[in-house]
């Protein structure tokens, strides 16, 4: 595909004008053309991007591919109303963990009202749903941190991948090819094409170290449950260069025949990159094998609500689904309960209970490694 662009406007002569014309011998700055040549018009790819520094052309470029895709967000309707209103719940959760909104509270709030790094994966989340033949993304990552802008050109890829369509990727900025592995690459300020397998998504080196409740401050505010500590819990802590990304608990059941692991967070700027299931498969695999405080191998659960984090653990052959309750533990049972522990403790504090709510919980259990050979 050859592609020519020729932009004119008035030639202005104010004063000016024409002085920075004299100071910086520049004739005119009325015209501006391109020519490129993309071989681009087979079906064998998914992701391309155009890159280059402002004012360069991909702009003009992406409009000669492809209407621009900008959806209009409707105002006042949470996001996951606003994404495909006519489509499946499961898929509009699946695409916001996808593409790293895995935070639960922005799921409820417009789109106005969300942050730009919010802002920018709530589109890629809906793009996806979306899922048009050719979509063209102007200004992609221009306008969040470069760490979201990283780990979510990450997770956009993959999730895109899985649809049918081509996304053109408009950004003047170099250090998203790597984590998008795009299938071919236009500079505007080289003029060179490239394409192929050119690009591998950098290699993350996790720490993981074993700690106690004194991160936990860092990482609660992106918990979607406000509870207190778990009782003799031992917790840990991940970390990439140095900076804390995720955080989990893991405590023993009565008898100490199993553990259970709970408080799972990923910060919002990692979410997406796959960080979240290798750090819970890598502690609950310590466990079973008896890397503990107790030194004993001990099966380990895991219960969460989250709809995108039970499809990957169901996807994971390393964990089996245990359990699934629709609705929380009975309110008057648990009132009674509470009646009753505080008049053992001569405690005039009772409380009315917990449970009664609509809460979908699903369990599963590590199996470990050795499912994975079996299977």
């Amino acid at each position: 595909m050859k592609i020519a662009i020729r932009h004119r406007c008035e030639d202005f002569e104010s004063y000016r004008a024409a002085r920075v014309k004299s100071l910086f011998n520049v004739d005119s700055g009325a015209n501006f053309t391109l020519d490129a040549d993309l071989p681009i018009d087979d079906a064998g790819w998914k992701i391309g991007v155009v890159v280059g520094p402002s004012g360069s052309g991909k702009s003009s470029i992406g409009a000669a591919l492809g209407k621009p895709y900008a959806p209009r967000w409707p105002r006042g309707v949470p996001i996951v109303d606003a994404i495909a209103p006519g489509g499946d719940f499961n898929a509009v959760t699946a695409a916001l963990s996808a593409v790293g909104l895995g935070s639960v509270p922005a799921w409820l709030r417009p789109y106005e009202v969300l942050s730009n790094g919010e802002r920018f994966r709530a589109t890629l989340a809906r793009l996806v749903c979306d899922a048009p033949a050719l979509a063209v993304v102007d200004e992609f990552s221009s306008v969040v941190d470069r760490q979201i802008a990283k780990v979510g050109a990450g997770a956009f890829a993959k999730a895109w991948r899985r649809t049918g369509g081509q996304a053109v990727l408009l950004s003047c900025h170099y250090d998203i090819l790597d984590w998008l592995e795009p299938d071919w690459v236009f500079d505007t300020a080289s003029g060179r094409f490239e394409r192929g397998c050119l690009r591998r998504r950098p290699r993350l080196e996790m720490h993981i170290h074993p700690t106690d409740w004194r991160y936990w401050p860092l990482f609660e505010p992106h918990h979607y449950l406000k509870l207190p500590h778990m009782i003799a819990a031992a917790c840990y802590v991940a970390a990439i260069e140095g900076e804390p990304v995720a955080h989990l608990a893991v405590s023993t059941r009565p008898g100490m025949v199993e553990a259970r692991a709970c408080r799972l967070v990923v910060m919002p700027e990692w979410q997406g990159a796959g960080v979240g299931m290798r750090f819970l498969n890598t502690v609950c695999g310590a466990w079973r094998r008896g890397e503990n405080r107790y030194g004993l191998p001990l099966p380990v659960l895991f219960h969460t609500s989250h709809p995108g984090l039970a499809a990957a653990l169901r996807r994971d052959p390393k964990w089996t689904q245990v359990s699934a309750t629709l609705y929380g533990s009975h309110r008057g049972r648990s009132r009674r309960s509470l009646d009753t522990s505080a008049k053992r403790n001569g405690s005039k504090t009772r409380g009315s209970g917990y449970g009664g709510h609509f809460r979908a919980v699903q369990g599963f259990r590590y199996l470990g490694e050795e499912a994975v050979c079996a299977s």
